[in-house]
C-alpha cells in the first residue's frame, strides 16, 4: 500500500509538471514573496516619482509677438526694420524658434529675418527673458546669417558668396557655434563647409574606350 500511495503522488506531479508548459514561468521568474509584501529582513526603497524624475520644459511664450518684438529693439538696424514687411497679407519673412539657451526659467527666443523673395537671412537675434521683459542678448546682420537652436546652444550659419555665385549657389559656410557663458555667448567651434558647383551642371560623358 506504502508503495502504490508512492506511485501515485509520483504521477500526479508528472501531470502537474506537464500542466503548465515548461514548468517555468513564462513572464519571468516567480516570486519569493506574495504581492505586496517584501522577504524578512529585506528593504524596499520606493518607486522613484516620473514627474518628479523629468522636469518639465520651460513653458513656450505663445503670446510673443516676434515682429513686434524685433521692431522694438534699438540694437536692431534701421535698413532690417525697415525691410520688415508683410511678403502676403499679414505673413512676415520671420522664423521664431524657443529653447533654453540661457539657463533662465523660461525660454529663449531665435527670430531670424528673411527676405520675401528668396527667403535669404538678413538678420538673426537672441532674446531672454529678464522679469519679464525680452532682452536682446545676440544678434547677426551680416547676411546671409541662419541660426537655430541645437542641443543647448546657439548655432549660426553664414553662406558664403564669391565673385559670380547666384543667390541660390554659394560656394561654401561657415558654421559657428555659440554657447551661453558668464553672461553672454561666446564662440567654441568654426566650421568651413566648401561646396562643389559641378552638381550644378551637366557631368561629362566617360570616354569611351577603343
Amino acid at each position: 500500500m506504502a508503495g502504490l500511495a508512492a506511485l501515485g503522488l509520483f504521477a500526479g506531479a508528472l501531470v502537474a509538471c506537464s500542466a503548465g508548459g515548461t514548468g517555468a514561468r513564462d513572464e519571468g521568474p516567480a516570486r519569493t514573496a506574495p504581492v505586496g509584501s517584501t522577504a524578512p529582513g529585506t528593504t524596499v526603497s520606493p518607486a522613484p516619482d516620473a514627474a518628479a524624475a523629468s522636469p518639465s520644459p520651460s513653458p513656450t511664450p505663445a503670446s510673443v509677438n516676434a515682429v513686434r518684438l524685433v521692431k522694438s529693439d534699438p540694437k536692431v538696424s534701421s535698413d532690417i526694420k525697415r525691410d520688415l514687411k508683410p511678403c502676403v497679407a499679414k505673413e512676415y519673412p520671420v522664423d521664431v524658434s524657443y529653447g533654453n539657451l540661457t539657463g533662465g526659467t523660461s525660454n529663449d527666443i531665435v527670430v531670424n529675418v528673411m527676405t520675401c523673395g528668396d527667403a535669404v537671412g538678413i538678420g538673426t537675434y537672441v532674446y531672454r527673458d529678464d522679469d519679464g521683459t525680452y532682452k536682446n542678448v545676440f544678434q547677426a546682420e551680416e547676411p546671409p546669417v541662419y541660426a537655430e537652436i541645437d542641443r543647448g546652444d546657439l548655432v549660426v550659419t553664414k553662406q558664403v558668396y564669391e565673385k559670380g555665385d547666384s543667390v541660390a549657389s554659394p560656394s561654401g559656410e561657415e558654421i559657428l557655434t555659440y554657447r551661453w557663458s558668464g553672461g553672454r555667448f561666446t564662440e567654441v567651434e568654426r566650421t568651413h563647409n566648401d561646396y562643389s558647383h559641378a552638381v550644378d551642371g551637366e557631368s561629362p560623358s566617360p570616354a569611351q574606350d577603343g
